[in-house]
């Protein structure tokens, strides 16, 4: 009875594997073979006299030894050499010197090297599909896809995809307010396969600016076909974003076409990345007027640009500098971002008779200037105008020396 259970076994080897995704009908047939060989090889000392037809399809295979008819008493090597009598059961008319082919049935040769068999293709075929997942998702870093909550852990959340690849999404790669649940569909980007000791691991991120551009060109056809290109995106993920768009279609108004009718486009965006808020501008090549845009809403008096150092000052109106820096400071780090200049703005004033704060640095030490000049306050009437208590606070300052520059700067002036 043992015998007949074995070739079903071998069937059973065939059948496991021939339906993998992934994986081509001739590198299948190539890893068959090759493991049919190492057994072989383990059994008879050597592959070299073999021939090895993979059916795959049928879930069988045909395995073929070549050998030397000698005459009989005279064989030395049973794996390359047959006797005249044997060879002639096989092939009636071979003669001494001829090669004869003989049939080997694998399955003949019992459980052992049927298990060997089965554990050799497992090892080859799971290697193939940890390459051929490693690839296929490789290729596909950056890109958006779409997956089915499975497990929530503490640093991580498992999603598994259409095809039933993990996918993992780190806590830091998610939006602050991401609250998931189990059967939920997430959208994610692709941020990066890793494939240490050869076992993939993709990872996903929807803080992520490519995030935001691939929820844009699914959201916007002018995008998607080109005719909207995202120069620029800088997010801080769950709180704000700016992109810079252009169009090469004069017909086409790229903020327009991005925010949709009544914000239809951008509202689905928004709800995606959590109430996300998203400033769309026009992007332009003049550095000058970038800026400008990329700091509204704040209307700027002035800019003054260092292209070497790629650094902005900005100037504004004492009413604008708050509009500028926007609460938490988000709107100039979003600006900075999208632009690429690290920006300081100060407080623009007419009054002739103001005096910039550097007029001062043999009565104020440096960093305490610098501290103002980080506030926004560049003059002497730009600190004096500001509440006391608000100096302290944003400039960081003890009580003791914002108070004595307070006197030093009101002296000057009362002289």
């Amino acid at each position: 009875m043992a015998k007949k259970e074995e070739p079903i076994s071998m069937v059973d080897s065939f059948s496991e594997f021939k339906e993998l995704k992934n994986i081509d009908k001739t590198t299948m047939i190539s890893v068959l073979e090759e493991s049919f060989r190492n057994v072989l090889a383990k059994m008879f000392g050597s592959d070299e006299n073999f021939t090895v037809i993979m059916n795959p399809d049928k879930g069988d295979c045909e395995i073929y030894q070549n050998l030397e008819v000698v005459a009989d008493g005279e064989v030395e090597n049973p794996s390359m050499q047959i006797g005249l009598t044997d060879a002639r059961a096989i092939d009636a008319e071979c003669a001494i010197g001829e090669d004869v082919t003989k049939e080997i049935v694998f399955a003949e040769f019992g459980r052992r090297a049927i298990l060997t068999l089965r554990q050799t293709l497992a090892s080859k075929i799971l290697d193939l599909q940890k390459d051929a997942i490693y690839n296929t998702f490789k290729n596909m870093e950056g890109e958006l896809v779409t997956g089915e909550v499975y497990q929530i852990w503490k640093r991580e959340v498992l999603i598994v995809d259409e095809d039933h690849h993990d996918l993992i999404l780190p806590k830091e790669e998610q939006i602050p307010s991401d609250r998931f649940r189990k059967g939920e569909t997430v959208r994610a980007v692709i941020k990066e396969v890793q494939n240490t000791n050869n076992n993939p691991k993709i990872i996903l991120s929807r803080t992520s600016p490519e995030f935001l551009r691939r929820l844009f060109e699914l959201e916007v056809p002018e995008i998607h076909d080109g005719l909207i290109l995202l120069k620029a995106i800088a997010r801080i993920p769950g709180e704000r974003a700016k992109i810079a768009v252009e169009s090469y279609d004069d017909r086409i108004d790229p903020v327009g076409a991005c925010v949709g009718v009544k914000g239809s486009r951008i509202h689905g965006i928004v709800r995606e990345l959590r109430n996300e808020n998203i400033d769309v501008i026009n992007y332009t090549s003049n550095t000058d007027l970038f800026i400008r845009r990329a700091l509204s809403p704040a209307k700027i008096s002035s800019v003054r640009i260092n292209e070497e150092e790629k650094y902005a000052e900005v100037m504004l109106r004492p009413e604008e500098v708050s509009l500028a820096i926007g609460k938490g400071g988000l709107n100039i780090k979003l600006a900075t971002m999208l632009t690429g200049y690290k920006i300081d703005v100060y407080r623009y004033t007419d009054d002739s008779d103001d005096i910039y704060l550097d007029e001062f640095s043999d009565e104020i030490d440096g960093w305490v200037i610098d501290a103002l000049k980080g506030i926004g306050c560049m003059t002497a009437k730009s600190v004096l105008n500001m509440p006391r208590e608000q100096v302290i606070d944003k400039a960081d300052l003890e009580e003791s020396t914002v108070d004595y520059v307070l006197g030093v700067l009101k002296a000057e002036f009362e002289d």
